[in-house]
């Protein structure tokens, strides 16, 4: 178990990677390693039966965690600009048949919905892809039927966003083709905006330097609030609540922009923070009354386009920090072992990112402050 101490200094990549004995942090950086190997499996040919294919809708049937938050965002981002409706559900609506796709994933291949999602859909003549284990009860229902995407590169569940939101952005791309490329990025391209996020992100950068290390020390001893202003930046921020606390890195709440705004003010006044000289060694509870809290801080992702608006939205919080993937990629510049040619080795973040890559760069960078937060101590 890697033990935290609040004795850890972000800017010691030593210590940290000393303290970090069950690789947390080399985890969180596999982001673009689980994209690529997506890549590979498509490559050889694993959606050649999507191609051509005019479905009446896709359908995305999911597992508990990263799963259902990958699916969340595809549909948030990108349900409004396909050619067909893109619908999450519980299990396959009894009204899937020849006409669509069903897209199943998931960590657990003994999964009792999943495996009746794929065998039920099968049976009514739909395509359907998987993406889980290809082994127990799920491998048994699709008996070769099925399409699989089974995952290559063995991560926690918690890291497993990035490899769901490559297998059905490939899906996306397998049936839409060139009607979606200004809209859905091509996987290489994907791996690369992750991976240079990743460099940037390395231990021996310094916070200056690093945007996972700034984020962490933003949210280092503080209550935090997550939120996005889209749908898709939302589910960000949940992603990223649900993150912290599984990764035991800390507890952060996670909401809509709109219930943000109108309710961190009221709790600010209800919670004042720490005054000015407050020293918890010489407090009373008889005398002085309970103890403040830690100040609360506002974290809202967002992208860049979108940046003016949510700039306005929340100006009049207290304590909010806006964070989006290009400004910070851009002024951070590569400063460890970019190689010659690379994305990170350019002078530039490109300016024309679409959503979702900017939604990835920033799922890379929250499970990197996560893995920051859990090895010098949190909250």
């Amino acid at each position: 178990m890697t033990a935290p101490s609040s004795l850890l200094d972000l800017d010691d990549a030593d210590a940290l990677l000393a303290a970090d004995v069950d690789g947390v942090l080399r985890f969180a950086a596999l982001g673009g390693a689980q994209i690529r190997a997506t890549q590979a499996a498509v490559e050889e040919d694993g959606l050649v039966r999507l191609r051509g294919l005019q479905p009446r809708s896709i359908v995305f049937v999911t597992g508990d965690g990263s799963a259902s938050r990958a699916a969340e965002i595809v549909v948030a981002a990108l349900g409004g600009r396909t050619g067909m409706p893109l619908v999450v559900s519980v299990g396959a609506p009894p009204w899937v048949g020849p006409l669509d796709v069903l897209v199943v994933a998931g960590d657990d291949a003994g999964d009792p919905r999943l495996v009746e999602s794929v065998d039920s859909a099968l049976r009514r003549g739909a395509e359907v892809v998987v993406a889980a284990p290809d082994e127990g009860p799920l491998r048994a229902a699709g008996a070769g039927r099925a399409t699989v995407l089974p995952p290559r590169i063995a991560v926690p569940d918690h890291h497993g966003l990035l490899r769901y939101l490559a297998a059905f952005l490939a899906v996306l791309i397998a049936v839409e083709g060139e009607r979606t490329a200004k809209v859905c990025p091509d996987l290489g391209r994907l791996a690369d905006a992750v991976d240079e996020e990743a460099l940037r992100d390395h231990p021996r950068n310094e916070v200056f330097h690093n945007p996972a290390k700034s984020l962490a020390a933003r949210m280092q001893g503080r209550r935090v609030v997550f939120s996005g202003d889209t749908r898709a930046t939302t589910h960000l921020a949940r992603h990223g609540s649900e993150t912290l606390l599984r990764m035991g890195a800390g507890v952060a709440a996670a909401a809509e922009l709109a219930d943000v705004v109108s309710g961190v003010r009221k709790f600010s006044a209800a919670n004042p923070a720490a005054p000015a000289g407050y020293d918890p060694f010489f407090h009373d509870d008889q005398l002085d009354g309970p103890p403040p809290g830690a100040p609360l801080r506002v974290l809202v992702f967002a992208a860049e386009a979108n940046r003016p608006l949510v700039e306005r939205r929340v100006a009049a919080l207290p304590d909010v920090d806006l964070v989006v993937a290009e400004s910070e990629a851009a002024t951070a510049g590569p400063r460890y072992d970019a190689p010659p040619g690379s994305p990170a080795d350019s002078p530039a973040v490109s300016a024309t990112r679409t959503e979702i890559e900017q939604i990835a760069v920033l799922v890379g960078r929250l499970e990197m402050s996560a893995a920051y937060l859990r090895l010098i101590g949190g909250n």
